[in-house]
This record gives C-alpha cells, sequence and structure tokens, in this order.
C-alpha cells in the first residue's frame, strides 16, 4: 500500500515539474531581473551594449561550483 500511494504521488507531482526549452545557440537571452545582497535590483536590459555579462550560480552554499 506505501509503495502504491509512493508511486502515485509521483505521477501526480511529474506533470507539475515545469521544464524549459533548450536555449537555442546564438539567441538573445530573456530579460530577468534579481536582487543583490544589498538591495540593488540588477536587470538583464541594462547591460545590453556593454562589455559581457556572465552567470555564474551554484547549487549551495559553500559547495563547489
Amino acid at each position: 500500500m506505501r509503495s502504491r500511494m509512493l508511486l502515485a504521488a509521483i505521477v501526480l507531482w511529474l506533470p507539475s515539474v515545469a521544464t524549459a526549452a533548450d536555449p537555442e545557440v546564438g539567441a538573445a537571452a530573456p530579460d530577468f531581473e534579481f536582487q543583490g545582497v544589498e538591495g540593488a535590483v540588477y536587470r538583464l536590459a541594462d547591460y545590453v551594449g556593454k562589455r559581457a555579462v556572465v552567470l555564474a550560480w551554484f547549487p549551495r552554499a559553500f559547495t563547489p561550483g
């Protein structure tokens, strides 16, 4: 019974997981914004025509990226 409940939960959960389409090589990145640790809001559109923008992230604090 427990395994059936687990299977049902997984089957119901899977469609709710949003998957993004793979980006096209050479396509423009979609605009986004985020708030920095000091409170300032940064938008990708603010950097159009300027130097390259590098996006870097890591899964969790204090882990190798």
